[in-house]
């Protein structure tokens, strides 16, 4: 495999659907791999494809839901010349292209009805007919979907049929979320972060200080491994100091105190006239990963509360101790009070 499609991880759900998707490749049947957004659908669907018989043949990428439904049927099975307006030469449809080797169709769950059936067709029969054609051809591709929708409910449903997803659904792939790969954060982040060191010349890697750390682990990661990579690349590129630990990251890259409103008419439909909007966060807001169910005294509680505060702010900064002061709105002597109370300067120290 390439460089950028490497498997990284050491949790036991993470390798289980890597295990099943290793036994699942040298059978030349349908696969659906199931997953939320950027749990590595695609890398399945490649491992699919390479471990298999049909490793030296097309693995071709169909993407269901970047086309109009009137193009899908034309994209997947092709057209003769003259079939539709525009249509000023034949064409090979993905099917055709795929032959003898993988096609892998992504977000399958926004298939029109009328390209499921002719779908259905494809797969029963090992034929596939271009549009404005009667004669059909003969293919040969073993077929990867991938989607995040729940396709049993939209079968149930009548949004999706019902006798596709059983033709489909010889092994189903259901990828974790990176929330529940215990000790995957870590071994991502450290992979992601040595890379863009490595891409920025630096001539080592000063890992993350432990705040950090911590924020990585607490965060939820909605964008699953696509999210934690630019979060990672990002934090590196913009670390001015290659000889400290990276003692700041951002998960919001649209964070900004000039962030410009959303327009009246794009808030929710559900919202009473005159609501208040939500307020926007203090200077001193508290970062993702700050645990206080664990505290049960008020003042270690405030404490805590106060040092991550400036913990944060102080890795935002670059540890510039008078631009802390000025974002948390403090003097400075206040500030190294507070950084001298929570020995925060022997930490960034060790």
């Amino acid at each position: 495999m390439e460089r950028e499609n490497q498997f990284i991880g050491q949790s036991g759900a993470f390798l289980d659907a890597v295990e099943r998707a290793s036994r699942a490749a040298p059978m030349s049947r349908p696969v659906l791999v199931i997953g939320e957004r950027g749990t590595g659908k695609e890398l399945i669907a490649e491992r699919l494809h390479r471990l298999s018989t049909r490793w030296d043949e097309p693995l071709v990428t169909m993407n269901c839901a970047a086309l109009p439904e009137t193009l899908i049927e034309a994209e997947l099975f092709g057209h003769e010349a003259g079939a539709f307006t525009g249509a000023t030469k034949a064409r090979a449809g993905r099917f055709e292209e795929a032959d003898k080797g993988t096609l892998f169709l992504d977000e399958l769950g926004t298939l029109s009805m009328g390209a499921q059936e002719r779908l259905l067709r494809a797969v029963e029969y090992g034929e596939v007919t271009r549009i404005g054609s009667s004669r059909p051809i003969r293919v040969d591709v073993r077929i990867v979907a991938a989607t995040n929708d729940d396709l049993p409910a939209l079968a149930k449903s009548g949004e999706f049929r019902a006798d596709l997803l059983d033709r489909l659904s010889f092994e189903v792939i259901t990828l974790p979320p990176l929330r529940v790969r215990e000790g995957d954060v870590t071994v991502l982040a450290e992979y992601f972060a040595r890379r863009m060191a490595a891409e920025l010349d630096w001539h080592n890697w000063p890992g993350f200080a432990e705040h950090v750390r911590d924020e990585l682990e607490k965060y939820d990661w909605p964008g699953n491994v696509r999210e934690l990579r630019n979060v990672i690349e990002r934090a590196v590129y913009r670390w001015d100091d290659p000889d400290a630990p990276v003692s700041y990251v951002q998960f919001d890259p649209f964070e900004s105190p000039w962030k410009p409103a959303a327009p009246p008419h794009r808030g929710p439909e559900h919202a009473p006239i005159g609501s208040p909007a939500a307020p926007a966060p203090l200077p001193g807001a508290v970062p993702p990963g700050v645990d206080f169910d664990q505290v049960d005294d008020l003042r270690a509680a405030v404490d805590l509360h106060e040092r991550s505060i400036v913990e944060h702010a102080l890795g935002k900064h670059r540890w510039n101790q008078r631009q802390t002061a000025k974002a948390l709105g403090l003097s400075y002597d206040q500030l190294r009070h507070c950084i001298k109370k929570h020995g925060l300067m022997e930490e960034a120290a060790e």
